[in-house]
């Protein structure tokens, strides 16, 4: 059970959090718990939305997007999140059962896509003070400076969720995945 008000419905979400729930209804066709314990507060609905709607848009692919966060979740030991996001790497992103077990070790079995998760996990472990020699290691695999950028910003977005759903005890509601550090 949540620490905290989880809305039964979006009518029962504060009225400034309905418009938003009701763009997440019509995108995922339901409303998953995350989104309904954000809403209690509108503006990080809002905050979370915005910036997870911009990196969607961004220049890092679907599934690299899905390897960082299963990436960070299992290093921050957050099931619900990586309960969400193995449905989605997989479901989605399209991701094998294999790709998803080496995310979660915090590597790929893509090369390129391997700079870009170990950059990853080492933002989480040293709290983003990497190395340039760390910086160079994932320019070396052909990664951008807007990338390295929007990998920095979803290792934020996807620790934001993962602190949300830890502090407040979310019920998961996706086919429920253990972390490891659990």
């Amino acid at each position: 059970m949540s620490r905290i008000q989880l809305p039964a419905s979006i009518e029962a979400a504060p009225a400034a959090s309905q418009p938003l729930l009701e763009g997440v209804k019509n995108l995922l066709g339901s409303v998953p718990n995350l989104f309904r314990l954000t809403a209690n507060s509108p503006a990080a609905l809002e905050g979370y939305l915005g910036l997870n709607g911009a990196l969607a848009s961004g220049t890092l692919n679907p599934q690299t997007r899905e390897r960082i966060a299963l990436a960070v979740a299992e290093i921050n030991g957050c099931d619900y999140c990586l309960s969400a996001h193995s449905y989605l790497a997989k479901n989605l992103a399209k991701l094998s059962d294999a790709e998803i077990a080496a995310n979660r070790q915090g590597t790929s079995t893509d090369p390129r896509a391997d700079a870009a998760v170990r950059f990853a996990v080492k933002l989480v472990r040293e709290r983003g003070r990497v190395s340039e020699a760390d910086v160079s290691a994932v320019k070396m695999a052909g990664y951008s400076e807007a990338e390295i950028v929007e990998i920095v910003a979803h290792v934020a977005l996807n620790t934001l969720t993962n602190y949300l759903n830890e502090a407040f005890d979310t019920p998961i509601d996706f086919p429920v995945v253990k972390s490891q550090a659990a």
